[in-house]
């Protein structure tokens, strides 16, 4: 098999152009290394499998680049290519929103029109539901995202889903519920809340702490991508989660467990477009795609804190004593 991974030096994207190498893929990976987050770390996401024979890697924007050459002989498309973060999306920069969101997005899917694909997955988000009416969430609950963000990956659901209809493109949405995990964006609360325990500062919390999140560890959200681009219905949206719920208090609490160190918490004003509660139904992706989250929250927390002393070159166990 043959398949295309866009947005391939991020976070989720490189465990998955990993992953596919690992099971016999050929990869041909795409990223145009914007400017979002520190570019050298896009890189080192790489390091591993740039040298791999089975991958091609191309650097350039998907509104720019020559998509039908990308495209010869691919069987399946995974889409992770996107402009991430709630926050940065309100204000001017909602332009490279609308670029790398909708913009890459629909000249992706123009091109798929006529090509024999197995699927076409789209990395979608629990963003799209906003504040949801009803815990656990349902695909077929209303979608009413609460920011800019969550409107742009609502909008390329829409677009998957009318270019499966108008022409057969068989689309594959992935609404991801807070993947964390090695490589998690220096953004992200995960990454955040690590390297200030491993620093001895304090936390930054937006908001009072008790927002709660339904969290996913990496490998488990690349299995279910996979496993989407084998056997995910045409047409379809599937909640991916990884069932370990708890609020953004409970995990720090956790994190001072395992590092082995109080750490103080500063809070701050709550985030505009913040979801309070998000929580999956995954009855679908269970059925559909055979999909079993493996990695419980602690566990995958002591992964993250000991790849990020990997990275820093720091020895011992992430976990006290």
């Amino acid at each position: 098999m043959s398949a295309l991974v866009t947005g391939a030096a991020g976070f989720i994207g490189s465990h998955l152009a990993e992953r596919l190498l690992e099971d016999g893929v050929e990869v041909c990976a795409v990223d145009r290394f914007s400017d979002y987050y520190d570019v050298r770390l896009k890189r080192a996401n790489l390091a591993k499998i740039e040298a791999h024979p089975a991958l091609t890697f191309v650097e350039g924007d998907l509104t720019q680049l020559d998509l039908g050459s990308l495209l010869d002989g691919v069987d399946v498309v995974f889409h992770l290519a996107a402009q991430p973060g709630v926050r940065a999306s309100w204000g001017r920069e909602f332009e490279v929103y609308l670029s790398d969101n909708l913009l890459a997005t629909q000249r992706l899917l123009e091109n798929c029109r006529d090509r024999d694909l197995r699927r076409f997955v789209f990395a979608s988000s629990s963003s799209i539901y906003g504040d949801a009416e009803r815990f656990p969430t349902k695909e077929d609950d209303p979608a009413a995202p609460v920011s800019p963000y969550g409107v742009t990956k609502l909008a390329g659901e829409n677009l998957c889903r009318q270019y499966f209809r108008g022409f057969g493109v068989p689309t594959v949405a992935l609404r991801y519920f807070t993947i964390f995990g090695p490589r998690q964006r220096p953004d992200m609360a995960f990454n955040r809340f690590i390297r200030a325990g491993l620093d001895g500062e304090a936390i930054q919390v937006f908001g009072d702490g008790l927002q709660e999140r339904d969290f996913t560890f990496v490998s488990d959200a690349v299995a279910a991508t996979i496993a989407a681009g084998d056997r995910g219905a045409p047409g379809a949206a599937y909640n991916i989660a990884g069932g370990n719920e708890a609020t953004v208090a409970g995990v720090i609490e956790k994190l001072r467990q395992l590092i082995g160190t109080e750490i103080a918490v500063n809070h701050e004003s709550a985030v505009v477009g913040d979801a309070r509660k998000t929580g999956a139904d995954t009855s679908s992706a269970r059925r559909d795609l055979g999909y079993d989250p493996e990695v419980p929250l602690e566990e995958g927390l002591r992964r993250q804190i000991e790849a990020e002393r990997e990275r820093r070159g720091m020895t011992g166990p992430a976990t006290p004593g």
